[in-house]
């Protein structure tokens, strides 16, 4: 069983990954200074790229993360996370549902889910979640689609469901100071970190903010 009091700790700055971001500079030298400046836990997403690929960056990933005692996520692909013996997975609403991906990995493992209701919420955590990911907070470019969540909404799952949770979307130094009296455990953040001249220095703004 996963240990969700160890488990809120580790939320606490969740970087998710984006390869397009980063092109011009090394992929994984660019993930590696996040790491050693602080991030607690690391999501690998991929959207458009062949399953062959993911695996590739997913595997080279397992040993950064595990190179700094940090957790790894996949976003989506159960047979990713297991090819690579990550820490977990985490699922959006149109994924496979929690509860079948909880049989796939095992109770061992770090079930992730977006939820952005209090209905979605506790359905997350009956079906075997470990946290939750509520957003948007605010506009993000690195997902067009994303649907955004009030701070009354944010309140509102806290008070009725007993999960831990990070806070998602566009998320970045200037306006997270907003987010902090909604007592979240993590932010989940990608180009407030990524996008940056010195990503090890961010890091570490992020982790001083935060603390």
């Amino acid at each position: 069983m996963v240990d969700r009091e160890k488990l809120k700790k580790e939320l606490k700055l969740y970087l998710i990954t984006n390869y397009e971001m980063v092109k011009e500079r090394d992929f994984y030298s660019c993930i590696e200074e996040a790491l050693k400046g602080g991030v607690t836990i690391l999501q690998h997403r991929e959207k458009n790229v062949s399953g062959r690929e993911f695996l590739g960056r997913a595997l080279k990933l397992r040993e950064l993360t595990r190179k700094y005692g940090v957790k790894l996520i996949i976003n989506d692909r159960v047979d990713i996370a297991l090819l690579c013996d990550a820490d977990g997975v985490h699922v959006g609403q149109s994924d496979i549902d929690a509860i079948n991906v909880r049989k796939l990995i095992g109770d061992d493992k770090i079930l992730g889910v977006s939820a952005k209701t209090v209905n979605e919420a506790e359905k997350a955590l009956a079906d075997g979640a470990d946290y939750i990911g509520i957003g948007a907070m605010f506009t993000t470019n690195t997902k067009g689609d994303a649907e955004y969540s009030s701070f009354e909404t944010v309140k509102e799952i806290r008070a009725n469901v007993d999960i831990p949770f990070v806070l998602i979307g566009g998320i970045s130094l200037e306006n997270v100071d907003h987010l902090i009296p909604l007592n979240a455990d993590g932010y989940s953040v990608i180009s407030s970190i990524l996008k940056a001249d010195d990503i090890y220095n961010q890091t570490k703004k992020w982790i001083a903010k935060i603390n």
